[in-house]
């Protein structure tokens, strides 16, 4: 049986989906299975993808919706849900089956590591990686990994356009916590760097304030993304 297929929900990432998949090939030499779950991309990412992945399939856009399309199409006995501006260190795949199988944990995560320089990065991806220590809430840019099994059990990614890596964290909680690995996934800085650093944290304390507080994520989604359509 395959032991870990690695999903991956992109939209209109053209520009980074080559070299994930790159790194992501000596697992699959190894029997490991990478699907890509396109959510309707119009600038090639999909076509690029389609030779270095086991499968490239047309999922109904959001994020959560792509990764679950992903999981049910998925053949291995863990899953690993990775985002595409993602770039993942050697041995990351032989870690986290390891940790699993050592821990008797049923989930888990990696630490993250934020790709630009600017000092207040360095402080940002500490307190992302204390904070989920501490809490046992882990994001997406950590690299969430989860048995089939379990992942089956609790009923997938709640079907939100934003905080579904939260809610999965949280349904996940209910059976035991996740094994925190110290290995980081280093993932793109382009949006707090964009958006500015000091503004993004704020957002992102308010938003995730706000949901803990019980705000509809999808109202939550038009704060974060205000250029994009949602669709319930």
């Amino acid at each position: 049986m395959t032991p870990l297929s690695i999903i991956l929900p992109v939209l209109n990432e053209a520009e980074g989906i080559v070299p994930l998949l790159e790194a992501l090939l000596p697992l699959r030499r190894l029997g490991c299975e990478v699907l890509v779950a396109d959510g309707g991309s119009e600038d090639g990412t999909a076509e690029r993808a389609l030779p270095l992945a086991d499968r490239v399939i047309a999922a109904p856009r959001g994020r959560a919706r792509q990764m679950n399309a992903g999981a049910a199409l998925a053949i291995g006995e863990v899953l690993w849900f990775l985002h595409a501006d993602s770039r993942v260190p050697p041995g990351a795949g032989a870690a986290l089956l390891s940790a699993l199988r050592e821990s008797g944990r049923g989930w888990g995560r990696f630490d993250v590591a934020l790709s630009g320089r600017h000092p207040l990065l360095r402080l940002v991806e500490r307190m992302m990686n204390l904070r989920s220590r501490l809490t046992g809430i882990a994001t997406g840019d950590q690299g969430i990994f989860v048995t089939r099994r379990l992942f089956e059990r609790v009923g997938g990614f709640p079907d939100i356009p934003l905080m579904e890596d939260i809610a999965l964290s949280k349904r996940l909680l209910a059976h035991g916590r996740p094994v925190c690995l110290d290995t980081c996934l280093t993932t793109s800085s382009r949006h707090w760097e964009t958006r500015g650093m000091g503004r993004t944290i704020l957002l992102m304390w308010r938003l995730r304030l706000a949901y803990w507080l019980g705000a509809d994520p999808a109202t939550l989604a038009r704060r974060y993304y205000p250029a994009q359509r949602h669709e319930d």
